[in-house]
């Protein structure tokens, strides 16, 4: 069966669902697509948890775009009448020669966002669960915290589905030639025609548009591992403990929240890895590290056991900023992605800056264009 829509978008994540539900608000009609349904375990967006925060260093920019971004998310939520986000608070932990902290402030000042400072002696007094090693001193964000993700991302859908927009669950081919397409041909045969394309496919763009974005966009291999404290032992749950960040060291952690354990995240990109075919199965390497993490941050948890481990992907740019921009050679389809692991949060603004673009109402920034992205990669953003 054929569907006709204003817009179609092929993939169901944080980045397309946002995209799908803003574009139906502007009076579009949608077809919302994704290969194997919203939040699935292969996607980028599909994991338990996610870090909200609006503190980015230099890049004030997306420092911005977090902000417009939360009061969506929390309406979202209370219009599905579910708590998906928990307060948490956001510690920035940095070392004596990083001058990101003091750019943050900057941010944070600028937009009002509530902050603290703590210094080295005030960080151990209020944290001593951390052995703070390198670190002098810290910034904290007390309104940020942690977003339910996968649930997220599938409450978002239902919103759009409940706003009429058409969702299905199949895999489409990836179109060739020049000009302008006029549909695109599913798994099952079926025809999705339209008269825009947005791809906001995550890891799957590369796979899809390899002569545009093979070089653009890389899929890495993440790993992240869960685990648990004593029995009754409350110190490494919210209000006790935060999320924290220790960018300069490649490392960030989350409290225990649902009771599955104290998370440790390796933020260093990792090696290739296929979303589709890749096993995700962790490394014993990857573990030792955690635990090495663990044995000289967290001391109580060294011989903690492990609950849960999980292989996840980021799809990155050159420097971390987003691909959002008009397909070189087919001119109604747009692709957007390259979330590089901090996109998250961002969902409702992305999907209101694409809509504007469709719209033809506001200038492209410069960051997101395809002219900007580079082949080499010079992480920026984090």
């Amino acid at each position: 069966m054929s569907r006709a829509s204003d817009v179609a978008v092929i993939g169901a994540g944080v980045f397309g669902a946002w995209t799908a539900l803003q574009l139906r608000r502007s009076g579009r009609s949608v077809t919302l697509v994704d290969a194997f349904g919203a939040g699935n375990t292969r996607s980028s967006s599909g994991g338990a948890t996610r870090v909200f925060r609006i503190g980015y260093g230099r890049e004030a920019f997306y420092s911005g775009w977090a902000q417009r971004s939360f009061s969506p998310w929390l309406d979202l939520f209370r219009d599905a009448r579910q708590e998906l986000f928990t307060r948490t608070g956001v510690l920035w932990m940095a070392r004596a020669d990083d001058p990101s902290p003091d750019v943050t402030i900057e941010t944070l000042r600028r937009l009002r966002v509530p902050f603290e400072t703590l210094d080295r002696t005030q960080l151990e007094q209020r944290y001593p669960q951390f052995t703070f090693g390198p670190i002098t001193r810290g910034v904290l964000e007390p309104d940020a915290g942690v977003f339910m993700a996968r649930r997220a991302v599938q409450a978002v859908v239902r919103q759009a589905v409940k706003q009429s927009v058409d969702y299905r669950v199949a895999a489409v081919r990836p179109p060739n030639g020049n000009g302008s397409i006029d549909a695109l041909v599913t798994s099952d045969g079926d025809r999705i025609t339209a008269g825009t394309y947005v791809f906001a496919c995550g890891p799957w763009l590369p796979k899809l548009f390899p002569a545009v974005l093979g070089d653009r966009l890389h899929s890495t291999r993440q790993e992240v591992f869960f685990f648990g404290s004593e029995a009754g032992d409350r110190q490494f749950a919210p209000p006790a403990m935060p999320v924290w960040m220790d960018l300069a060291g490649g490392v960030y952690g989350l409290p225990d929240l649902e009771g599955r354990g104290f998370k440790v995240g390796l933020d260093h990109h990792g090696p290739p890895f296929d979303p589709e075919l890749g096993e995700r199965l962790v490394s014993e390497d990857a573990l030792q590290v955690a635990r090495l993490i663990l044995a000289r941050r967290v001391p109580a948890l060294e011989t903690a056991p492990l609950l849960e481990a999980h292989v996840c992907q980021y799809s990155n740019s050159w420097n971390g900023d987003f691909v959002i921009d008009r397909h070189p050679d087919l001119d109604n389809v747009w692709l957007v992605g390259g979330g590089s692991g901090h996109g998250f949060k961002h969902g409702p603004a992305v999907g209101e800056y694409v809509t504007a673009q469709l719209d033809g109402r506001a200038t492209p920034e410069a960051r997101f264009t395809l002219a900007a992205h580079r082949r080499s990669h010079e992480r920026r953003i984090f």
